[in-house]
């Protein structure tokens, strides 16, 4: 008989406090190392491998080793998967009934943990498997409420939250939550404020840091060696309009903290949401400023008034909708000689940053009309048939799409419906109490009435992908609705376009090239 593999998975649940250096294992990882390889060597099980993750949450699915283990298990390298405790696998409901329950068995793969008992290859222990996993939710719930109470609380206080300082400011090695000044940083600071109070605009003062050099705040963070990072579209070591902009009207530099302005959607995912302005958190004088109160208050007055009031109804034809097909930055806009303009705003900080997309608002607009028109005549050309055929093909494998969507979540409710059916025999026969029956099962049945509403919104989509099909193909409809216009509106602009890309005018024509996404 083969000998079974074994990968040993391991994770540290809490903060590293005794390693001597970053590369080393911390005193719990080794732990569970000694542990887990003794058990396997009891059990005659040959090791495969050890994953190892360090200083990882338990609801991180990013994890490094923790992917790599997931796709091994999926190769089917070793037969099974060996930890301390579900938890240190995942906290996550979810993953729990993805993998352990649901891939596992088909890929071949065993999961046993040893302190809490779960074993895949033991059917009578699935529920303790489940209730283990409703437990670990619950337990990152509460542990996310408090974590979020105690920021609140410190915020509150006038204690600097975050991982990074703002820029001319850095961390008080001898006071947490405190802001010390970085001086090299606070010179640049304190000459953006002057030369804005001078008169120079905003775009101006990018360009003259850029020009000799500066780095932004982004690059001059590395440049400290901090593991500072952004998205790609972000990450340029340029000065740009909006950095400037933001400064000015920063009041950390005037020695107040305003924090809280954002808050997580849930502790389920790292995406933030804007907070209302009165919930923000605002303590006065928690540091030494870097701007004095009277340079601030010229600043402010002086962006008071320079602000345009805006108008209902003066939001640009092409707004947001037009990109520079250099840098992929949304070209701004601009008037001269009454004629509007769009724009590249790259090219004004820096020399070769960008090779500078411009084009006139009018000319754009007729070469939109010019391709509506070249697009009707085309469908006008194709074969009616062969135009129906392909749409009700694309609709269909949407439709297929959806009902497999529907299965899976079908699949699901009948699942959280076994569950509150065996809870309750549970319950009966004495294995759990009153009040756990109602926590544990109140929880099966949202979960199962949020996978319920997904199924009518499902079926809702697919009515409406149904009576496209019985209608047919529309868009030579839509194309013909707008063909004849001679100005186009920005109803139309939203309806008709997702997006255009407008390159640099080509070198001794007018041509410049564009290139149209559509809608449809």
């Amino acid at each position: 008989m083969r000998e079974e593999k074994v990968a040993i998975y391991c994770r540290l649940s809490e903060e590293d406090k005794n390693k001597q250096n970053a590369t080393d294992d911390s005193g719990s990882i080794q732990n569970q190392k000694a542990m887990l390889r003794d058990y396997a060597d009891r059990m005659g099980w040959e090791l495969y491998g050890i994953y190892s993750d360090d200083d990882y949450a338990g609801s991180d699915r990013n994890r490094p080793e923790f992917k790599r283990l997931l796709a091994d298990a999926q190769a089917r390298k070793f037969d099974i998967i060996l930890c301390k405790t579900q938890s240190r696998f995942t906290r996550e409901l979810e993953l729990v009934e993805r993998y352990i329950h649901g891939l596992f068995p088909i890929w071949g793969i065993r999961f046993v943990s040893i302190v809490d008992n779960a074993d895949t290859a033991n059917k009578g222990n699935k529920k303790s498997r489940q209730i283990n996993g409703l437990v670990n939710e619950w337990y990152l719930e509460d542990m996310s409420d408090s974590i979020k109470s105690a920021l609140d609380s410190r915020r509150k206080n006038g204690f600097h939250i975050g991982s990074f300082a703002l820029y001319g400011y850095k961390k008080d090695p001898d006071l947490k939550g405190h802001l010390i000044i970085d001086e090299e940083a606070a010179a640049v600071v304190r000459e953006v404020f002057t030369l804005f109070s001078q008169g120079y605009g905003k775009t101006a003062i990018a360009r003259m840091l850029n020009d000799r050099g500066i780095p932004n705040p982004t690059e001059y963070k590395r440049m400290q060696g901090l593991r500072f990072s952004l998205p790609p579209s972000k990450n340029s070591t340029l000065w740009k309009y909006f950095a400037i902009s933001d400064m000015l009207v920063n009041e950390t530099y005037i020695g107040n903290l305003v924090q809280g302005k954002y808050e997580s959607i849930s502790y389920k995912t790292s995406i933030n949401r804007p907070r209302p302005k009165e919930q923000w958190f605002r303590v006065e004088g928690t540091h030494e400023p870097i701007i004095d109160r009277a340079l601030w208050d010229r600043v402010q007055k002086m962006i008071t008034e320079r602000a345009k009031p805006f108008k209902v109804g003066t939001i640009g034809l092409f707004a947001k909708k037009v990109r520079c097909a250099s840098c992929g930055y949304v070209m701004r806009s601009s008037k001269s000689g009454g004629r509007h303009f769009l724009q590249c705003p790259n090219r004004h900080y820096a020399k070769g940053a960008c090779e500078g997309a411009f084009i006139s608002v009018n000319r754009l607009e007729r070469m939109v009309i010019d391709e509506l028109r070249r697009l009707n005549a085309e469908y006008l050309d194709m074969d009616e048939l062969e135009c129906k055929v392909q749409f009700n093909a694309n609709l269909l494998e949407q439709k297929q799409e959806i009902e497999a969507e529907i299965v899976t979540y079908q699949g699901k409710i009948n699942q959280f419906s076994k569950g509150v059916r065996d809870l309750y025999l549970d319950k009966v026969k004495g294995l759990i109490c009153e009040a756990d029956f109602i926590e544990l099962s109140k929880d099966f049945t949202s979960q199962k009435e949020r996978l319920e509403s997904q199924v009518l919104e499902c079926q809702k989509q697919i009515a409406e992908i149904e009576v496209k099909i019985a209608v047919g193909d529309n868009r030579r409809e839509l194309i013909e609705k707008y063909v004849k216009v001679k100005h186009l509106t920005r109803e139309m602009v939203e309806i008709l376009i997702d997006k255009i890309m407008v390159g640099k005018r080509i070198q001794g024509t007018r041509n410049v090239p564009i290139e149209i996404h559509w809608n449809f």
